[in-house]
């Protein structure tokens, strides 16, 4: 004779099944956030493509990978998707990410002080300082910088930040027949970079934007030969779209009248 299940037992374990779909869910969300934190495209895809798997065998979701745009995470919507993903804690800890690859692939560069990375008050600055990217008096990038402007294309391609190009100068006055100030000048190599990352696929261009500052926004005094060297830079500022202090959380606040960037 077959025995029968109390009618009361079961409905005191049917919680169990809602308890184990809302556990599964979370180990899901937790894993995606890091996978975003760590902003390693190769790796997020391989966790989202095995999160999509174990969900569609549950019937839990039918495409995880459209609901994460991690089939296409380069585009601009789901670029600004995984951002809106991300607390503001998460997006500090992410630049942070990003500016300690940099200096590992940019090490040599760092060490002869052609580089330098620093949080600024809008997010991460990299600092291309003339001496190594640009001819004085030119706005055409060095060849022997290219491999560099590589890397930091590259990486910053897999992020799904905004990036503004800033060109400044130092106060010295510049007339030749290519440019007739330094607001030209620091104008038009702002721009070539932003070509440049555009001709190499690195970044859309609705995330780009260029500036030329001329010598009004310095590191450093023009009094001397270094300081002026100093402020003949690009600045690579990622920008995260959503508004963040991070000048509050940072102890290395700015000095200067502009931002302080060091050299790790």
């Amino acid at each position: 004779m077959r025995s029968r299940v109390p009618r009361g037992r079961v409905g005191q374990d049917r919680w169990l099944v809602s308890y184990a779909d809302f556990v599964t869910l979370l180990f899901g969300f937790f894993v995606v956030l890091y996978a975003f934190a760590r902003v390693d495209q190769k790796k997020q895809t391989q966790v989202v493509q095995a999160i999509d798997s174990a969900f569609k065998s549950m019937g839990v979701f039918s495409d995880f990978n459209q609901t994460t745009g991690a089939q296409d995470a380069a585009s601009p919507a789901n670029a600004a998707m995984r951002e809106e993903m991300l607390t503001p804690m998460q997006v500090k800890y992410d630049l942070d990410r990003i500016r300690q690859d940099l200096a590992l692939m940019l090490a040599k560069q760092i060490a002869s002080h052609t580089i330098s990375l620093e949080m600024g008050r809008d997010g991460l600055v990299i600092s291309l300082r003339e001496a190594g990217f640009f001819d004085s008096g030119s706005a055409t990038p060095k060849a022997a910088a290219l491999p560099a402007l590589h890397q930091i294309a590259d990486r910053l391609g897999a992020t799904p930040y905004d990036l503004r190009i800033e060109g400044h100068t130092d106060n010295v006055p510049i007339h030749t027949a290519e440019f007739d100030s330094n607001w030209e000048l620091s104008s038009a190599r702002a721009t070539h970079i932003a070509r440049l990352f555009l001709e190499m696929k690195a970044i859309p261009a609705d995330r780009l934007s260029a500036a030329g500052y001329a010598e009004f926004h310095p590191l450093a005094s023009n009094d001397t030969a270094e300081g002026r060297a100093e402020n003949r830079r690009v600045d690579l500022v990622v920008l995260p779209r959503a508004k963040i202090d991070f000048a509050a959380s940072s102890d290395a606040a700015r000095s200067g009248p502009w931002r302080k960037v060091t050299d790790e």
